[in-house]
This record gives C-alpha cells, structure tokens and sequence, in this order.
C-alpha cells in the first residue's frame, strides 16, 4: 500500500473516531440536562427538605460576592424564609486563608437575618461532587434543595441523585450574566462527561471528608474563625 493510501486510511479513522466521540458527549451532555431539569422546581412548588445548599462562587478580597454568588445567596435566602428548609449549608472554596467562600457566605446570609446557628459552612467544597458528597456524608442530608444557576444545577442534580440523595433544584437566575454565560456553558459540557463517569461510574470519595456534623445540630460547629 502507498504512503499516500495509508495517510487517507488513517484520516478516514481519525474522522470515523471524531464524530463519534463529538457524539458521545453531546448524548451524554443531554442525558444530563433532561434527567435534571425535571426537578428544577420554583419556590412555591419546591419540597420542604432537610437543607437548602448553596453552591460557591467567586467572592473578592473586600468581602463582597460575585452577582452569580449573591443571586445564589438571596434566592437560598427567600427559600429559608418560605420555610423550605431550617437550615442552609454554604459550600465552597476555603482551601487558603487568603480565599475563603463560605465565611463570606455565611456573612451575607447572617447580614439578612439568618441566625448563625442555621447556617453550615463546608469548607472543602471544592468542586460540585464534593459538595454533595460531603453533603450527604458528613452534614447527613437525605432531602435537599439545591441553589445555583441552571446552567449548573442539571448538574448538580444529577450528581446528587446517584449519590442517593433525593434532590431538588431552584435556579438562582436573577439577570443575564453578560460576558460569562457562553464561557460556562461551554465548560459545562465538559464537566457535564466528567461528572457522568466521576457520579454514575467511579463514585470515589471527596478530597476531604472528616467527623459528622448533622444539620439537625448547630451550625457553630462549623466556625473557624479563631480556631
């Protein structure tokens, strides 16, 4: 066979093998988006649940939150106050001590009203499988509702359902997000396929678990500061 036949073999398999791997994770990225968005609930329809959790993001140096963060607070907020849950855990990044989420966190929602003690701070909740596992692990939540953008919650959802954990969603879309919504969406195809082999396949335990601290407790065991 010529030199010229085996490179055009070649690419007919490379092409072959293209298409079906752009397949592959736009099938599985749908699979993830239908078999969530049917538990994304509004606030009146949403459930009563053992928790309300809060997903982190972007927090600055001079304490103030990202809009996608403060969106995601005040909609966990107004499902607390609709007496959805009594307690809310905030979970996020508080791998530095020069980058703490969930402190952050935990200041706007007590700055509304939240009693200290109602709000658990998951310190390793560094990605959104960590957050659920930890979730179910170590705070002992069996029926949550889960707060974040939709673009993230089908995740989320999704997650959470093959850890065992019956879960709803409430978006916290309160704006268009201009310059960020594309770049996500498109990230979260990725971490759609990840998540699809890390939740339904491999199931592998979080970064960090530790001891128990049940949200039918306080959430003061929770604190650092000082410690």
């Amino acid at each position: 066979m010529s030199v010229r036949k085996r490179i055009k073999k070649l690419l007919i398999y490379l092409s072959i093998a293209c298409v079906i791997s752009t397949a592959f994770v736009l099938i599985v990225n749908q699979y993830i988006k239908n078999g969530g968005s049917k538990y994304i609930l509004s606030h009146e329809e949403v459930p009563e649940a053992d928790a309300i959790i809060v997903l982190g993001a972007l927090v600055f140096p001079d304490g103030n939150v990202s809009l996608m963060l403060r969106d995601r607070l005040t909609t966990g907020y107004e499902l607390y106050e609709k007496g959805k849950a009594q307690k809310i855990i905030v979970s996020g990044d508080h791998g530095r001590k020069d980058y703490d989420e969930v402190n952050t966190m935990k200041d706007f929602l007590k700055a509304k009203g939240i009693p200290g003690d109602d709000i658990f701070m998951d310190h390793a909740g560094f990605n959104t499988y960590d957050s659920l596992y930890r979730a179910r692990d170590i705070f002992q939540v069996r029926k949550i509702i889960i707060v974040t953008q939709k673009y993230h919650l089908m995740r989320a959802l999704f997650i959470a359902r093959e850890l065992g954990i019956e879960a709803y969603g409430v978006s916290a879309d309160k704006r268009i997000y201009n310059g960020v919504m594309l770049k996500n969406e498109l990230r979260e195809i990725a971490a759609r396929n990840k998540d699809f082999f890390t939740a339904k396949l491999i199931k592998p335990k979080p970064k960090f678990l530790g001891e128990v601290i049940p949200v039918t407790g306080s959430g003061s065991l929770t604190d650092d500061r000082g410690k």
